[in-house]
């Protein structure tokens, strides 16, 4: 399983690195691995078959929410790729403090999220829908920062 989800934060990492900010493209590639995504987490958290139904719906409303995010994730990357090398010092710390807020969003998303998952289903499926989250979302958070630059000081 964690073979699987690391080749698909590979995958995603990819996108982020040659993500354009047409909006049509950004959906397109999002919705691919929304889908790729949504198997991993089917393989991982295992609902009853009474619960089947409401933890999917709950899940959708979760990933259209995540993806929103998301693209402002692709927005502040696409962002310091093109500024990296010329930023002044209140860029950089306008761009950090909008990627603090972003995590911060994320986190509580997954957390918030992680209630509605309990209140439709139990405290394992709840624990496993923010294991797997928090899994694939470190695992993407750990590609993002290895396959950027640090910022120099000019």
């Amino acid at each position: 399983m964690k073979k699987y989800i690391l080749l698909f934060a590979a995958s995603l990492m990819a996108t982020f690195t040659y993500a354009q900010s047409n909006k049509e493209e950004v959906d397109l590639v999002q919705a691919a691995f929304g889908m790729d995504k949504k198997a991993a987490v089917a393989e991982f958290v295992k609902p009853s078959p009474a619960q089947k139904d409401a933890f999917w719906k709950i899940y959708d409303e979760y990933e259209t929410q995540r993806k929103d995010l998301g693209k402002q994730r692709i927005a502040l990357l696409e962002q310091y790729a093109n500024q990296y090398k010329t930023l002044t010092s209140e860029q950089a710390d306008a761009w950090t403090k909008k990627v603090i807020d972003l995590q911060k969003k994320t986190d509580n998303l997954i957390a918030t999220y992680y209630g509605k998952v309990k209140g439709v289903s139990d405290g394992i499926v709840a624990t496993q829908f923010y294991q797997i989250e928090n899994y694939i979302l470190a695992a993407i958070r750990a590609q993002i920062l290895d396959a950027i630059p640090f910022v120099e000081k000019h």
